[in-house]
């Protein structure tokens, strides 16, 4: 089977993802976890019953995928491509009209630190990226990322190996940060630094929300483990 996209199908996935209510849930799920159809129809503003018309559009047109536990359902991004479409989408929005699209979440929690997906975006993650790059840890060029020899062993004292095994994913890739329009890590090495994150206690998830909570204990853990300049909360100078 052909998996050349045509224009006609290209349309088609635009045209789901580019219903208000359907792009509210969307979002909603980048953050990487599972929700219920009805904490997506409270994300979306729309009644139960027309929140599970615009799931089943999605799960068939392959954007979603459900899973059950006893007699609950949970809804996810069906693939990591999903979350990179959206991404990109929310890239190209936020760059909109000013007046219409302000620059960047208004949420400061926001964009400081969130998941998107399965790793961490906003100033932090920027931050993090920044940093190993300046001290030759990893070359990002045309959104990928090499990890260097010296990365290596700076992601092995944080407890993170970063073998050279091949994988269906890429080790690292880069992701243009879309509140501050600098790129961050994605990939095996983005998904893993978060989960090790999370582990350490350095960010907690925030219920109901994208947000991350940056710790005491985090502020200086990745200070220390990755040489994070002292004022990387005010992000790079203009």
């Amino acid at each position: 089977m052909s998996s050349i996209a045509s224009g006609n199908t290209i349309a088609e996935v635009g045209g789901l993802m580019g219903d208000a209510a359907r792009a509210n849930m969307l979002m909603a799920l980048m953050g990487g976890q599972a929700l219920t159809a009805g904490e997506l129809a409270r994300v979306a503003r729309i009644t139960p019953q027309t929140a599970s018309g615009h799931l089943a559009k999605m799960i068939e047109g392959r954007l979603l995928a459900v899973e059950k536990q006893g007699r609950h359902r949970y809804y996810r991004l069906a693939s990591g491509e999903v979350a990179h479409a959206m991404q990109a989408l929310m890239a190209l929005a936020a760059d909109g009209h000013r007046r219409h699209h302000p620059l960047g979440p208004r949420d400061a929690a926001l964009r400081l630190a969130r998941t998107c997906y399965d790793h961490m975006a906003g100033r932090l993650a920027v931050a993090i990226a920044d940093a190993l790059s300046a001290q030759d840890c990893m070359v990002l060029s045309d959104g990928a990322a090499v990890l260097t020899q010296k990365g290596r062993a700076v992601l092995d004292s944080v407890g993170l190996p970063m073998d050279g095994t091949s994988a269906r994913r890429p080790l690292c890739r880069t992701c243009l940060d879309w509140s501050e329009r600098r790129p961050r890590l994605a990939g095996r090495l983005g998904a893993a630094l978060l989960a090790r994150a999370l582990d350490l206690g350095w960010i907690v998830r925030t219920p109901g929300n994208r947000a991350l909570t940056l710790t005491g204990q985090g502020e200086e853990g990745f200070r220390r483990a990755f040489s994070l300049p002292v004022d990387w909360r005010a992000g790079p100078s203009p």
